[in-house]
Protein backbone atom coordinates (compact mmCIF):
# COMPACT_ATOMS: atom_id res chain seq x y z
CA UNK A 1 0.00 0.00 0.00
CA UNK A 2 2.90 2.40 1.11
CA UNK A 3 4.77 1.31 -2.27
CA UNK A 4 0.89 2.49 -4.35
CA UNK A 5 0.99 5.72 -2.20
CA UNK A 6 4.95 6.56 -3.45
CA UNK A 7 4.19 5.53 -6.89
CA UNK A 8 1.09 8.11 -7.24
CA UNK A 9 3.10 10.74 -5.51
CA UNK A 10 5.91 10.73 -7.98
CA UNK A 11 3.54 10.67 -10.88
CA UNK A 12 2.21 13.58 -9.70
CA UNK A 13 5.54 15.28 -8.86
CA UNK A 14 6.33 14.02 -12.60
CA UNK A 15 2.95 15.65 -14.20
CA UNK A 16 3.48 18.84 -12.25
CA UNK A 17 7.09 19.18 -13.21
CA UNK A 18 5.80 18.70 -16.93
CA UNK A 19 3.24 21.19 -16.83
CA UNK A 20 3.82 24.80 -18.72
CA UNK A 21 1.12 26.21 -17.44
CA UNK A 22 -1.12 25.29 -13.69
CA UNK A 23 -4.72 27.52 -13.52
CA UNK A 24 -6.53 26.61 -10.77
CA UNK A 25 -9.93 28.08 -9.70
CA UNK A 26 -10.38 31.19 -11.83
CA UNK A 27 -13.89 33.33 -11.65
CA UNK A 28 -13.99 36.29 -13.44
CA UNK A 29 -17.09 38.44 -14.98
CA UNK A 30 -18.24 41.60 -16.42
CA UNK A 31 -20.80 43.72 -14.63
CA UNK A 32 -23.62 40.56 -13.75
CA UNK A 33 -22.07 38.39 -16.91
CA UNK A 34 -20.14 35.68 -15.68
CA UNK A 35 -17.57 34.00 -18.11
CA UNK A 36 -15.39 32.05 -15.93
CA UNK A 37 -16.57 29.88 -12.69
CA UNK A 38 -14.10 27.56 -10.74
CA UNK A 39 -11.91 26.68 -13.82
CA UNK A 40 -9.14 24.71 -14.04
CA UNK A 41 -6.54 24.16 -16.65
CA UNK A 42 -3.59 22.53 -17.12
CA UNK A 43 -1.28 22.81 -20.19
CA UNK A 44 1.45 19.89 -20.65
CA UNK A 45 4.44 19.62 -23.17
CA UNK A 46 3.61 18.96 -26.74
CA UNK A 47 -0.16 19.79 -26.25
CA UNK A 48 -1.37 20.79 -29.49
CA UNK A 49 -4.81 22.29 -27.58
CA UNK A 50 -7.75 23.72 -29.59
CA UNK A 51 -9.55 25.97 -26.91
CA UNK A 52 -13.27 26.24 -28.78
CA UNK A 53 -16.71 27.49 -27.68
CA UNK A 54 -19.97 30.43 -29.77
CA UNK A 55 -18.80 34.00 -29.19
CA UNK A 56 -18.87 35.73 -25.80
CA UNK A 57 -18.24 32.45 -23.72
CA UNK A 58 -14.69 33.95 -22.51
CA UNK A 59 -12.02 32.75 -24.61
CA UNK A 60 -10.23 35.47 -25.29
CA UNK A 61 -10.23 36.70 -21.83
CA UNK A 62 -9.34 33.19 -20.91
CA UNK A 63 -6.35 34.24 -22.49
CA UNK A 64 -5.82 37.65 -21.38
CA UNK A 65 -5.73 36.37 -17.96
CA UNK A 66 -3.09 33.87 -18.73
CA UNK A 67 -0.95 36.12 -20.14
CA UNK A 68 -1.29 38.91 -16.74
CA UNK A 69 -3.06 41.35 -19.67
CA UNK A 70 -6.02 40.92 -17.11
CA UNK A 71 -6.50 40.17 -13.38
CA UNK A 72 -9.29 37.60 -12.69
CA UNK A 73 -11.58 37.94 -10.22
CA UNK A 74 -10.49 34.83 -8.42
CA UNK A 75 -7.60 32.20 -8.79
CA UNK A 76 -4.37 31.51 -9.87
CA UNK A 77 -2.32 31.20 -12.46
CA UNK A 78 1.26 29.63 -12.89
CA UNK A 79 3.79 29.16 -15.30
CA UNK A 80 6.84 27.15 -14.94
CA UNK A 81 9.92 28.55 -14.49
CA UNK A 82 11.81 30.74 -17.15
CA UNK A 83 8.99 30.15 -19.80
CA UNK A 84 8.71 32.56 -22.73
CA UNK A 85 5.08 33.02 -24.08
CA UNK A 86 4.07 34.29 -27.39
CA UNK A 87 0.58 35.52 -28.01
CA UNK A 88 -1.45 36.71 -31.23
CA UNK A 89 -4.52 38.87 -29.74
CA UNK A 90 -6.69 39.72 -32.21
CA UNK A 91 -7.20 43.11 -31.40
CA UNK A 92 -3.40 43.77 -30.92
CA UNK A 93 -2.75 47.11 -32.70
CA UNK A 94 1.08 48.28 -34.38
CA UNK A 95 2.68 51.42 -34.06
CA UNK A 96 2.11 54.04 -36.25
CA UNK A 97 5.61 55.11 -37.88
CA UNK A 98 6.76 51.58 -37.48
CA UNK A 99 7.84 50.02 -40.11
CA UNK A 100 7.50 46.73 -41.26
CA UNK A 101 10.78 45.59 -40.45
CA UNK A 102 10.73 47.84 -37.49
CA UNK A 103 8.33 45.34 -35.93
CA UNK A 104 9.85 41.71 -36.95
CA UNK A 105 13.06 43.42 -35.39
CA UNK A 106 11.28 44.14 -31.89
CA UNK A 107 10.72 40.33 -31.89
CA UNK A 108 14.60 40.01 -30.84
CA UNK A 109 14.54 43.00 -28.63
CA UNK A 110 15.60 41.26 -25.19
CA UNK A 111 18.72 39.59 -27.11
CA UNK A 112 19.92 43.45 -27.77
CA UNK A 113 19.20 44.31 -24.25
CA UNK A 114 21.49 41.14 -23.73
CA UNK A 115 24.09 42.18 -26.04
CA UNK A 116 24.41 45.54 -24.32
CA UNK A 117 25.44 43.36 -21.02
CA UNK A 118 28.00 41.62 -23.17
CA UNK A 119 29.39 45.40 -24.03
CA UNK A 120 29.11 46.42 -20.91
CA UNK A 121 31.00 43.73 -19.22
CA UNK A 122 33.05 43.82 -22.10
CA UNK A 123 34.33 47.73 -20.93
CA UNK A 124 34.24 46.60 -17.06
CA UNK A 125 36.46 43.76 -17.32
CA UNK A 126 39.81 45.80 -18.38
CA UNK A 127 38.87 47.68 -14.96
CA UNK A 128 37.90 44.33 -12.90
CA UNK A 129 40.37 43.32 -9.97
CA UNK A 130 41.59 39.09 -9.95
CA UNK A 131 38.42 38.78 -7.66
CA UNK A 132 35.61 40.13 -9.94
CA UNK A 133 37.17 38.55 -13.09
CA UNK A 134 36.06 34.81 -12.88
CA UNK A 135 32.76 36.16 -12.63
CA UNK A 136 32.39 38.27 -14.83
CA UNK A 137 33.46 35.96 -17.54
CA UNK A 138 31.52 32.93 -16.49
CA UNK A 139 28.28 35.45 -17.32
CA UNK A 140 30.40 36.89 -20.46
CA UNK A 141 30.29 33.29 -21.78
CA UNK A 142 26.14 32.56 -20.99
CA UNK A 143 25.39 35.66 -22.46
CA UNK A 144 27.50 34.41 -25.93
CA UNK A 145 25.74 30.64 -25.73
CA UNK A 146 22.29 32.53 -25.41
CA UNK A 147 22.81 34.77 -28.53
CA UNK A 148 23.91 31.83 -30.31
CA UNK A 149 21.18 29.66 -29.53
CA UNK A 150 18.79 31.96 -30.47
CA UNK A 151 20.81 32.69 -33.99
CA UNK A 152 21.47 36.25 -32.95
CA UNK A 153 24.14 36.62 -35.66
CA UNK A 154 22.07 36.08 -38.25
CA UNK A 155 18.94 38.28 -37.44
CA UNK A 156 18.86 39.66 -40.40
CA UNK A 157 18.62 36.74 -42.39
CA UNK A 158 15.99 35.29 -40.22
CA UNK A 159 13.99 38.43 -40.79
CA UNK A 160 14.18 38.13 -44.78
CA UNK A 161 13.19 34.52 -44.42
CA UNK A 162 9.92 35.06 -42.07
CA UNK A 163 8.73 38.07 -44.14
CA UNK A 164 9.53 35.61 -47.56
CA UNK A 165 7.38 33.22 -45.99
CA UNK A 166 4.53 35.60 -45.23
CA UNK A 167 5.07 37.51 -48.82
CA UNK A 168 5.60 40.35 -46.60
CA UNK A 169 8.85 41.25 -48.86
CA UNK A 170 6.78 42.11 -51.76
CA UNK A 171 5.12 44.97 -50.05
CA UNK A 172 8.64 46.22 -49.20
CA UNK A 173 9.99 46.10 -45.62
CA UNK A 174 9.93 49.78 -45.14
CA UNK A 175 6.78 49.82 -45.84
CA UNK A 176 4.58 52.12 -42.88
CA UNK A 177 2.69 49.60 -40.52
CA UNK A 178 -0.16 52.10 -40.98
CA UNK A 179 -0.63 51.65 -44.90
CA UNK A 180 -1.39 47.91 -44.17
CA UNK A 181 -4.69 45.82 -44.43
CA UNK A 182 -6.04 43.79 -41.46
CA UNK A 183 -4.32 40.58 -43.43
CA UNK A 184 -1.02 42.28 -43.89
CA UNK A 185 -0.97 43.59 -40.06
CA UNK A 186 -2.00 39.88 -38.79
CA UNK A 187 0.53 38.40 -40.68
CA UNK A 188 3.65 40.86 -39.77
CA UNK A 189 2.50 39.99 -35.85
CA UNK A 190 2.56 36.68 -36.83
CA UNK A 191 6.13 36.56 -38.58
CA UNK A 192 7.00 38.78 -35.23
CA UNK A 193 5.35 36.26 -33.24
CA UNK A 194 7.48 33.22 -34.66
CA UNK A 195 10.87 35.21 -34.69
CA UNK A 196 10.63 35.20 -31.14
CA UNK A 197 10.51 31.47 -30.75
CA UNK A 198 8.63 31.33 -27.41
CA UNK A 199 8.01 27.86 -25.27
CA UNK A 200 4.24 28.13 -25.91
CA UNK A 201 2.20 30.00 -28.19
CA UNK A 202 -1.52 31.67 -27.28
CA UNK A 203 -3.11 32.40 -30.99
CA UNK A 204 -6.31 34.22 -30.82
CA UNK A 205 -8.17 33.41 -34.42
CA UNK A 206 -5.33 33.57 -36.87
CA UNK A 207 -6.58 32.58 -39.52
CA UNK A 208 -8.91 35.77 -39.69
CA UNK A 209 -7.74 37.98 -42.52
CA UNK A 210 -5.08 35.64 -43.72
CA UNK A 211 -5.48 34.03 -47.34
CA UNK A 212 -5.69 30.75 -48.65
CA UNK A 213 -1.82 30.18 -49.20
CA UNK A 214 -0.76 31.58 -45.90
CA UNK A 215 -3.42 29.65 -43.95
CA UNK A 216 -2.05 26.78 -45.40
CA UNK A 217 1.80 27.65 -44.15
CA UNK A 218 0.51 28.40 -40.62
CA UNK A 219 -0.88 25.06 -40.93
CA UNK A 220 2.23 23.29 -41.58
CA UNK A 221 3.76 25.04 -39.51
CA UNK A 222 2.03 24.22 -36.42
CA UNK A 223 1.65 20.72 -37.74
CA UNK A 224 5.45 20.06 -36.86
CA UNK A 225 5.61 22.67 -34.01
CA UNK A 226 7.49 20.99 -31.07
CA UNK A 227 6.26 23.05 -28.36
CA UNK A 228 2.77 23.41 -26.74
CA UNK A 229 0.06 25.64 -28.13
CA UNK A 230 -3.42 26.93 -27.43
CA UNK A 231 -5.42 27.81 -30.45
CA UNK A 232 -8.97 29.73 -30.88
CA UNK A 233 -10.19 29.37 -33.95
CA UNK A 234 -13.90 29.31 -35.47
CA UNK A 235 -11.97 27.89 -38.64
CA UNK A 236 -13.22 23.83 -37.96
CA UNK A 237 -10.94 22.57 -41.12
CA UNK A 238 -7.66 24.55 -39.99
CA UNK A 239 -8.59 23.34 -36.36
CA UNK A 240 -9.05 19.49 -37.26
CA UNK A 241 -5.09 19.59 -38.92
CA UNK A 242 -3.75 21.02 -36.06
CA UNK A 243 -4.28 20.18 -32.63
CA UNK A 244 -5.27 16.80 -30.24
CA UNK A 245 -7.05 18.59 -27.89
CA UNK A 246 -9.73 20.33 -27.02
CA UNK A 247 -11.17 22.68 -24.40
CA UNK A 248 -14.45 23.70 -24.71
CA UNK A 249 -15.88 27.17 -22.94
CA UNK A 250 -19.64 26.95 -22.06
CA UNK A 251 -21.90 28.43 -19.30
CA UNK A 252 -18.52 29.57 -17.76
CA UNK A 253 -17.08 26.01 -17.64
CA UNK A 254 -14.23 24.50 -19.02
CA UNK A 255 -13.96 20.70 -20.41
CA UNK A 256 -11.05 18.51 -22.06
CA UNK A 257 -11.84 16.08 -24.48
CA UNK A 258 -8.77 14.33 -26.37
CA UNK A 259 -8.88 14.49 -30.26
CA UNK A 260 -9.61 16.73 -33.03
CA UNK A 261 -12.68 19.00 -33.24
CA UNK A 262 -14.78 16.26 -34.92
CA UNK A 263 -14.16 13.94 -32.04
CA UNK A 264 -15.15 16.57 -29.67
CA UNK A 265 -18.24 17.21 -31.44
CA UNK A 266 -19.10 13.41 -31.29
CA UNK A 267 -18.31 12.91 -28.05
CA UNK A 268 -20.27 16.06 -26.68
CA UNK A 269 -23.56 14.78 -28.58
CA UNK A 270 -23.55 11.69 -26.34
CA UNK A 271 -22.43 13.31 -23.03
CA UNK A 272 -25.30 15.76 -24.04
CA UNK A 273 -27.70 13.10 -24.62
CA UNK A 274 -27.16 11.07 -21.55
CA UNK A 275 -27.47 14.01 -19.26
CA UNK A 276 -30.50 15.11 -20.92
CA UNK A 277 -32.08 11.38 -20.47
CA UNK A 278 -30.17 11.39 -16.82
CA UNK A 279 -32.19 14.46 -16.03
CA UNK A 280 -35.68 13.45 -17.26
CA UNK A 281 -35.67 10.54 -15.31
CA UNK A 282 -34.84 12.26 -12.21
CA UNK A 283 -37.44 14.85 -13.13
CA UNK A 284 -39.81 12.08 -13.50
CA UNK A 285 -38.84 10.74 -9.76
CA UNK A 286 -38.98 13.82 -8.13
CA UNK A 287 -42.26 14.83 -9.42
CA UNK A 288 -43.57 11.03 -7.99
CA UNK A 289 -41.58 11.82 -4.66
CA UNK A 290 -43.44 14.99 -4.24
CA UNK A 291 -47.11 13.68 -5.22
CA UNK A 292 -46.61 10.63 -2.63
CA UNK A 293 -45.46 13.06 -0.09
CA UNK A 294 -48.28 15.62 -0.47
CA UNK A 295 -51.09 12.75 -0.32
CA UNK A 296 -49.54 10.83 2.65
CA UNK A 297 -47.81 13.40 4.95
CA UNK A 298 -51.05 14.22 6.80
CA UNK A 299 -51.96 10.43 7.39
CA UNK A 300 -50.98 9.11 10.44
CA UNK A 301 -50.54 5.26 8.98
CA UNK A 302 -48.03 6.73 6.30
CA UNK A 303 -46.43 9.62 7.76
CA UNK A 304 -43.23 7.91 8.37
CA UNK A 305 -43.00 6.79 4.69
CA UNK A 306 -43.85 10.20 3.29
CA UNK A 307 -41.14 11.77 5.66
CA UNK A 308 -38.61 9.39 4.31
CA UNK A 309 -39.47 10.19 0.78
CA UNK A 310 -39.36 13.96 1.74
CA UNK A 311 -35.57 13.33 3.36
CA UNK A 312 -34.86 11.53 -0.30
CA UNK A 313 -36.14 14.34 -2.03
CA UNK A 314 -33.67 16.98 0.42
CA UNK A 315 -30.25 14.99 0.00
CA UNK A 316 -31.13 14.87 -3.77
CA UNK A 317 -28.58 16.08 -5.75
CA UNK A 318 -30.63 17.88 -8.87
CA UNK A 319 -29.45 17.39 -12.22
CA UNK A 320 -28.88 20.79 -13.79
CA UNK A 321 -29.22 21.38 -17.24
CA UNK A 322 -27.24 24.46 -19.14
CA UNK A 323 -29.37 27.01 -20.58
CA UNK A 324 -29.07 26.62 -24.31
CA UNK A 325 -27.29 29.57 -25.99
CA UNK A 326 -29.88 31.48 -28.58
CA UNK A 327 -29.04 30.31 -31.99
CA UNK A 328 -28.70 32.92 -34.71
CA UNK A 329 -31.46 33.67 -37.23
CA UNK A 330 -30.24 35.66 -40.13
CA UNK A 331 -33.25 36.97 -42.75
CA UNK A 332 -32.06 39.36 -45.25
CA UNK A 333 -35.03 42.03 -46.19
CA UNK A 334 -35.06 42.33 -49.81
CA UNK A 335 -35.93 45.54 -51.35
CA UNK A 336 -37.53 45.54 -55.47
CA UNK A 337 -35.09 44.11 -57.90
CA UNK A 338 -32.36 46.24 -59.47
CA UNK A 339 -31.61 46.88 -63.41
CA UNK A 340 -29.83 43.95 -64.93
CA UNK A 341 -26.19 45.37 -64.38
CA UNK A 342 -25.45 45.92 -60.45
CA UNK A 343 -22.13 47.21 -61.72
CA UNK A 344 -20.06 47.77 -64.83
CA UNK A 345 -16.12 48.98 -64.42
CA UNK A 346 -13.89 50.16 -67.83
CA UNK A 347 -10.49 50.98 -67.03
CA UNK A 348 -10.48 51.52 -63.81
CA UNK A 349 -7.37 51.49 -61.59
CA UNK A 350 -7.91 51.73 -57.86
CA UNK A 351 -5.65 52.76 -55.04
CA UNK A 352 -4.57 55.54 -52.79
CA UNK A 353 -1.01 57.65 -53.32
CA UNK A 354 -0.01 54.91 -56.14
CA UNK A 355 -2.09 52.39 -58.17
CA UNK A 356 -2.90 48.81 -56.34
CA UNK A 357 -4.46 47.89 -59.71
CA UNK A 358 -4.05 47.59 -63.46
CA UNK A 359 -6.78 48.71 -65.40
CA UNK A 360 -10.38 46.50 -64.63
CA UNK A 361 -12.60 46.34 -66.35
CA UNK A 362 -15.68 44.01 -65.11
CA UNK A 363 -19.35 43.95 -64.76
CA UNK A 364 -21.86 42.33 -61.85
CA UNK A 365 -25.54 41.26 -63.31
CA UNK A 366 -28.49 41.11 -61.35
CA UNK A 367 -28.65 37.80 -58.96
CA UNK A 368 -25.20 36.97 -59.13
CA UNK A 369 -23.11 35.87 -56.29
CA UNK A 370 -19.47 37.27 -56.81
CA UNK A 371 -16.66 36.55 -54.87
CA UNK A 372 -13.65 38.43 -54.57
CA UNK A 373 -10.48 36.04 -53.71
CA UNK A 374 -6.50 36.80 -53.78
CA UNK A 375 -4.04 37.82 -51.16
CA UNK A 376 -4.00 40.05 -48.33
CA UNK A 377 -3.11 43.54 -49.61
CA UNK A 378 -3.83 43.27 -53.41
CA UNK A 379 -6.63 45.62 -53.35
CA UNK A 380 -9.98 43.58 -52.57
CA UNK A 381 -11.42 45.83 -49.95
CA UNK A 382 -10.02 49.12 -51.81
CA UNK A 383 -12.31 47.41 -55.27
CA UNK A 384 -15.15 47.28 -52.99
CA UNK A 385 -15.19 51.10 -51.54
CA UNK A 386 -14.12 52.26 -54.95
CA UNK A 387 -17.73 50.50 -56.12
CA UNK A 388 -19.40 51.81 -53.18
CA UNK A 389 -17.47 55.21 -54.34
CA UNK A 390 -16.28 55.81 -50.43
CA UNK A 391 -12.43 55.86 -52.35
CA UNK A 392 -12.38 57.76 -55.57
CA UNK A 393 -10.62 56.18 -58.31
CA UNK A 394 -6.97 56.57 -59.43
CA UNK A 395 -8.53 56.57 -62.95
CA UNK A 396 -11.21 55.11 -64.99
CA UNK A 397 -14.51 54.75 -63.83
CA UNK A 398 -17.90 52.99 -62.05
CA UNK A 399 -21.09 53.04 -63.32
CA UNK A 400 -23.57 51.59 -61.33
CA UNK A 401 -27.18 50.01 -62.21
CA UNK A 402 -30.55 51.67 -61.44
CA UNK A 403 -32.87 50.84 -58.34
CA UNK A 404 -29.76 50.13 -56.34
CA UNK A 405 -30.25 48.91 -52.28
CA UNK A 406 -26.94 48.20 -51.06
CA UNK A 407 -26.17 46.82 -47.82
CA UNK A 408 -22.32 47.19 -46.74
CA UNK A 409 -20.82 44.85 -43.96
CA UNK A 410 -17.06 46.38 -43.25
CA UNK A 411 -14.12 43.92 -42.06
CA UNK A 412 -14.23 45.81 -38.85
CA UNK A 413 -16.54 47.43 -36.12
CA UNK A 414 -16.21 51.63 -37.06
CA UNK A 415 -17.51 54.36 -35.05
CA UNK A 416 -17.89 54.84 -31.10
CA UNK A 417 -17.90 51.95 -29.00
CA UNK A 418 -19.18 52.97 -25.84
CA UNK A 419 -23.20 52.50 -27.19
CA UNK A 420 -24.86 49.98 -26.23
CA UNK A 421 -26.12 47.74 -28.66
CA UNK A 422 -29.72 48.85 -27.97
CA UNK A 423 -28.48 52.46 -28.59
CA UNK A 424 -26.19 51.24 -31.67
CA UNK A 425 -28.93 49.41 -33.31
CA UNK A 426 -31.48 52.69 -32.38
CA UNK A 427 -29.18 54.74 -34.67
CA UNK A 428 -29.92 53.19 -37.40
CA UNK A 429 -33.56 52.31 -36.78
CA UNK A 430 -34.89 55.41 -35.19
CA UNK A 431 -38.55 54.45 -35.89
CA UNK A 432 -38.04 51.18 -34.36
CA UNK A 433 -39.58 50.13 -30.60
CA UNK A 434 -37.61 48.79 -27.69
CA UNK A 435 -39.39 45.90 -28.03
CA UNK A 436 -38.48 45.44 -31.83
CA UNK A 437 -35.28 46.68 -31.21
CA UNK A 438 -34.18 43.62 -28.68
CA UNK A 439 -35.96 41.06 -30.61
CA UNK A 440 -34.08 42.37 -33.81
CA UNK A 441 -30.99 41.78 -31.71
CA UNK A 442 -32.29 38.50 -30.24
CA UNK A 443 -32.96 36.95 -33.30
CA UNK A 444 -28.87 37.21 -33.96
CA UNK A 445 -28.11 35.16 -31.15
CA UNK A 446 -27.40 38.03 -28.62
CA UNK A 447 -28.71 37.62 -24.80
CA UNK A 448 -30.41 39.88 -22.90
CA UNK A 449 -27.14 40.63 -21.25
CA UNK A 450 -25.16 41.40 -24.38
CA UNK A 451 -28.15 43.66 -25.78
CA UNK A 452 -27.75 45.88 -22.39
CA UNK A 453 -23.87 46.03 -22.54
CA UNK A 454 -21.23 48.64 -24.56
CA UNK A 455 -20.50 47.09 -27.74
CA UNK A 456 -17.04 47.86 -26.56
CA UNK A 457 -17.18 44.76 -23.90
CA UNK A 458 -18.63 42.10 -26.34
CA UNK A 459 -16.20 39.47 -27.96
CA UNK A 460 -15.38 40.33 -31.88
CA UNK A 461 -18.36 37.65 -32.61
CA UNK A 462 -21.05 39.69 -31.00
CA UNK A 463 -19.87 42.42 -32.02
CA UNK A 464 -20.40 40.93 -35.24
CA UNK A 465 -23.30 39.88 -35.25
CA UNK A 466 -24.64 43.54 -33.97
CA UNK A 467 -23.47 44.24 -37.63
CA UNK A 468 -25.23 41.65 -39.53
CA UNK A 469 -28.60 42.70 -37.10
CA UNK A 470 -28.03 46.27 -38.73
CA UNK A 471 -27.51 44.52 -42.41
CA UNK A 472 -30.34 42.41 -42.48
CA UNK A 473 -32.90 44.79 -40.96
CA UNK A 474 -32.40 47.16 -43.73
CA UNK A 475 -34.00 46.25 -47.30
CA UNK A 476 -31.39 45.58 -49.82
CA UNK A 477 -30.62 44.22 -53.11
CA UNK A 478 -27.02 43.66 -53.10
CA UNK A 479 -24.67 42.38 -50.53
CA UNK A 480 -21.39 44.01 -50.14
CA UNK A 481 -19.48 41.66 -47.59
CA UNK A 482 -16.02 42.02 -46.58
CA UNK A 483 -14.69 39.01 -44.53
CA UNK A 484 -17.78 38.82 -43.04
CA UNK A 485 -17.36 35.67 -41.28
CA UNK A 486 -13.93 36.65 -39.22
CA UNK A 487 -14.55 35.80 -35.54
CA UNK A 488 -18.39 34.12 -36.24
CA UNK A 489 -18.76 31.22 -34.26
CA UNK A 490 -19.97 27.95 -36.21
CA UNK A 491 -23.76 28.02 -35.58
CA UNK A 492 -23.51 31.79 -36.61
CA UNK A 493 -21.38 30.92 -40.05
CA UNK A 494 -23.88 28.14 -40.69
CA UNK A 495 -26.60 30.35 -40.71
CA UNK A 496 -24.98 33.14 -42.14
CA UNK A 497 -24.35 30.87 -45.30
CA UNK A 498 -27.50 29.58 -44.88
CA UNK A 499 -29.28 32.91 -45.20
CA UNK A 500 -26.64 34.02 -48.27
CA UNK A 501 -27.86 31.14 -50.16
CA UNK A 502 -31.80 32.04 -49.58
CA UNK A 503 -31.18 35.30 -50.58
CA UNK A 504 -32.70 36.58 -53.89
CA UNK A 505 -31.15 39.43 -54.12
CA UNK A 506 -26.96 39.72 -55.75
CA UNK A 507 -23.91 39.92 -53.44
CA UNK A 508 -19.89 40.67 -53.71
CA UNK A 509 -18.25 38.97 -51.31
CA UNK A 510 -14.57 39.20 -49.82
CA UNK A 511 -13.51 35.44 -48.22
CA UNK A 512 -10.95 33.50 -47.35
CA UNK A 513 -12.51 30.16 -46.56
CA UNK A 514 -14.02 28.56 -49.88
CA UNK A 515 -15.74 25.89 -47.72
CA UNK A 516 -18.05 29.15 -46.54
CA UNK A 517 -18.90 29.92 -50.54
CA UNK A 518 -18.42 27.43 -52.95
CA UNK A 519 -22.40 26.12 -52.34
CA UNK A 520 -23.52 29.37 -53.24
CA UNK A 521 -21.33 31.68 -55.28
CA UNK A 522 -22.27 31.56 -59.36
CA UNK A 523 -18.45 33.26 -59.68
CA UNK A 524 -14.83 33.64 -58.10
CA UNK A 525 -12.72 36.17 -59.36
CA UNK A 526 -8.89 36.00 -58.23
CA UNK A 527 -7.96 39.40 -58.07
CA UNK A 528 -4.11 38.83 -58.13
CA UNK A 529 -4.69 39.07 -61.95
CA UNK A 530 -5.19 42.47 -62.10
CA UNK A 531 -3.15 43.17 -59.08
CA UNK A 532 0.15 45.46 -59.40
CA UNK A 533 1.16 43.80 -56.04
CA UNK A 534 2.12 40.30 -57.28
Amino acid sequence: MHYLKCAVMAALERIVFMSILCVSDLNHGFGDRTLLKDVSFRLLKGEHVGLIGANGEGKSTFLNIITGKMMPDEGKVEWAKDVRVGYLDQHSVLQPGMTIRDVLKSAFEFLYDVEARMTELCAAMGEASDEELPGMMEEFGNIQDLLDVHDFYIIDTKIDEIAHAFGLDAMGLDTDVTALSGGQRTKVLLGKLLLEKPDILLLDEPTNYLDVEHIEWLKRYLIDYENAFILISHDIPFLNSVINLVYHMENGELTRYVGDYNKFEEVYAVKKAQLEAAYKRQQQEISELKDFVARNKARVATRNMAMSRQKKLDKMEVIELAAERPKPEFHFKEARAASRYIFQTEGLVIGYDEPLSRSITISMERGEKLVLKGANGIGKTTLLKSILGIIPPISGKVTLGDYLYPGYFEQEMTGAKNNTCIEELWQSFPSFTQYEIRSALAKCGLTTKHIESQVRVLSGGEQAKVRLCKLINKETNVLLLDEPTNHLDVDAKDELKRALTAYKGSILLICHEPDFYEDFATRVLDCSMWSTKM
